[in-house]
């Protein structure tokens, strides 16, 4: 029996232009641009829409930029939303995979990013960091690695994304010094990322603890369709064990092959990726048997969507 399931992008995913014909169509979209605007106290929509790039790609804003444009793509297919039996999101991109399923509200959803956002920027400024992908390594040798290299600084594994890509975080001593290591294990690729933080390692703690804080009061229900979370590569279905999962991602890893393999087992054989970019289909196209993908982050992908009958 063929499933779907529905995926949302994480940062890196931005680009400057996204989401502007799903902000003209929608009375509802711009609504939530401007409640995201108040809290930044900055005008989301401008910044998006024509950047600069350079301050698009802030964490504080980032994130939210990001969130919005997942959502607004929903909001515009409204009732037209395709069928799905599962929900998963990369690292920010599960808030919005949350949003589909019921479990936060499209405003508590947004409010939780911007808080999260917010406090990730201030840890960066704390603790500053980097991060690096490393292609060619086991998850063993990695990690074999990342304790070697701890003595020269923190450095951690932050994101399993796939059989053949883990990404690597901590402080700039530690990770450049894991990229060395690395290399001499006999990885194919070890290179530092152009990144404003040493996400999903110790370094966020700060972060976590705040938004353990601020997730307290924001109401979690149960999904109406499990969504699959970054910490375990597991379905969830319980709003308290989501609560904690989403404090634990900050500084925990991002289990995305784990995350894929589950949707395989579960006979999910069609993805969409619902946003900015095409980085978690292309991952998906190589690590999972899929008879159909399809990226929904313009309108002219949603009319198409929509000509088609899907």
């Amino acid at each position: 029996m063929s499933k779907t399931a529905l995926l949302f992008p994480g940062q890196a995913s931005q680009y400057v232009g996204m989401g502007r014909d799903l902000y003209d169509n929608s009375a509802e979209v711009r609504r939530m641009y401007e409640l995201v605007s108040d809290l930044l106290d900055t005008d989301i929509a401008k910044l998006s829409f024509d950047g600069p790039a350079e301050e698009l790609k802030r964490t504080k804003f980032t994130q939210p930029a990001i969130m919005l444009h997942s959502l607004a793509v929903l909001t515009v297919l409204g009732e037209d939303r395709p069928k799905f039996a599962f929900a998963a999101g990369h690292s920010l991109g599960e808030y919005a995979a949350l949003a589909v399923t019921g479990a936060l509200s499209f405003d508590s959803a947004l409010k939780a990013v911007v808080r999260r956002a917010t406090l990730m920027d201030e840890a960066c400024r704390q603790n500053p960091g980097t991060m690096a992908a490393v292609m060619g390594l086991s998850e063993e040798q990695l990690e074999n690695v990342c304790r070697e290299a701890s003595s020269a600084g923190v450095v951690v594994p932050a994101n399993y994304n796939s059989v053949n890509q883990i990404v690597i975080s901590g402080s700039l001593a530690g990770v450049e010094r894991a990229v060395t290591l690395a290399k001499q294990a006999g990885a194919k690729r070890a290179m530092l990322l152009e990144v404003g933080g040493a996400f999903h390692s110790p370094l966020m703690s700060s972060a976590r603890d705040g938004l353990g804080e601020f997730l307290r009061d924001t109401p979690i229900a149960a999904p109406i369709v499990p969504v699959v979370a970054n910490v375990t590569g597991l379905p969830v279905r319980n709003g308290e064990e989501i609560r904690t999962l989403l404090v634990d991602q900050v500084t925990a890893p991002v289990r995305w092959a784990q995350t894929m393999k589950t949707l395989a087992d579960c006979d999910v054989n069609k993805v969409m990726e619902i946003g900015p970019g095409k980085v978690l289909t292309g991952m998906a196209k190589r690590e999972m048997p899929l008879s159909e993908t399809a990226n929904l982050d313009t309108l002219a992908d949603i009319r198409a969507l929509a000509a088609v009958g899907a």
